[in-house]
């Protein structure tokens, strides 16, 4: 049951229908892992606790570094060199007492992924990282557990819910499902080399706390089966359907095995240089190049001769994209033409896709340096 203390403190969620109590008693029931305690981390971890979530683990082996602290909003100057598991805890404690947390100073690695995962009814995502990711989604898939991703990317950010189970026991996909396999940091590489917009994480975040919340209460549509965009420079928001594959038990990576290799290899996602694209250009071979950013940003620059179809208008625009030649779609940096081509290829089966290697900006960098990038 609730104290007399908790009643008051929750009672705007106690006011609330669609929670009330029995709402709020699940929520004190409930046991999340946070995995990563930085920009995404930080805003899940105060919003789950000022919710009233029963147990919260915090697993992060980094410390807090003066860049983290424009967007970390957990972390105070004096908190520089800190661990940021234990530091998170203690703020976090202040805020709200009542809440077991578990702070792990380490990485997620192979080696104890299983053992933290399966204390936990929820794993939320808030790496920087693709290793973690695929660790995550893995031994989710395992062991049968939810888990809540995010991801940002200088000025836009996912969020979805990925091995979700529904009231009538359907699964919804896995993180594979999207991304089978795991792309090279030149692909898609973090926000420390590449910088991030500080409002983006925490906005993300918080959207990851929501759908943790609604899983545990039960409330509203559960972001599974769908991919959440978001541009905060042009705040738009897309979704994107996403289908679990047969074999989606099948493609994770078999458990403590050294030769890690993907069973199902059908859906690789190919890249291309900008280099060799401008060479392939020069050579007048016979190329699809597709642009899915906005028109404002198509107007501002572009590849020549490149066609635009914005990704919001990928669904409805299937046909207007060839099969039968090489199709290079990119973005400003490789982020949404990667989604885009992960869509086309589970919905529509199209196997001879590209995603350009750094997008536009990398065009206008090592290409086109007369180009003006906005």
């Amino acid at each position: 049951m609730l104290s007399s203390s908790e009643k008051n403190r929750y009672q705007k969620h106690l006011l609330l229908p669609q929670i009330g109590l029995e709402g709020q008693l699940k929520l004190k029931s409930a046991k999340v892992l946070v995995v990563g305690a930085g920009g995404l981390g930080c805003p899940v971890l105060l919003y789950l606790s000022a919710a009233g979530v029963g147990k919260i683990g915090i697993l992060d082996a980094d410390s807090v570094d003066m860049t983290n602290l424009q967007r970390q909003v957990l972390y105070k100057v004096e908190d520089i060199g800190s661990s940021k598991a234990t530091t998170a805890a203690s703020h976090l404690l202040e805020m709200n007492d009542a809440i077991e947390y578990e702070p792990v100073e380490q990485n997620l690695k192979i080696e104890n992924a299983e053992n933290f995962i399966k204390n936990y009814d929820i794993i939320v995502d808030c790496t920087d990282n693709f290793t973690a990711r695929y660790l995550i989604n893995d031994y989710c898939v395992k062991l049968d557990k939810p888990f809540v991703y995010g991801a940002i990317h200088q000025f836009e950010g996912q969020v979805s819910v990925f091995n979700f189970k529904d009231n009538d026991g359907n699964l919804g996909p896995t993180y594979r499902c999207l991304f089978p396999e795991q792309p090279s940091e030149l692909e898609i590489p973090n926000c420390a080399t590449i910088g991030v917009l500080g409002i983006l994480p925490g906005m993300l975040g918080m959207y990851q706390a929501n759908e943790v919340i609604k899983i545990i209460t039960g409330i509203g549509t559960v972001l599974s089966g769908q991919l959440l965009m978001i541009d905060l420079l042009e705040n738009t928001f897309q979704k994107i359907k996403v289908s679990r594959k047969k074999n989606a038990e099948v493609i994770i990576f078999p458990a403590g095995e050294k030769n890690t290799q993907i069973i199902n290899k059908q859906a690789l996602k190919k890249s291309m240089s900008v280099q060799e694209l401008h060479q392939r250009i020069e050579k007048q071979e016979n190329i699809f190049i597709l642009d899915v950013r906005n028109l404002d940003e198509y107007e501002t620059c572009r590849i020549q001769n490149s066609v635009l179809i914005p990704m919001s208008n990928i669904p409805t625009n299937v046909k207007h994209i060839p099969k039968d030649k090489t199709v290079v779609v990119y973005c400003h940096h490789g982020f949404r033409s990667a989604s885009v081509i992960e869509y086309l290829s589970q919905n529509h089966g199209f196997k001879n896709l590209q995603n350009l290697m750094g997008g536009i900006n990398a065009w206008a960098n090592e290409i086109d340096q007369t180009m003006s990038i906005y």
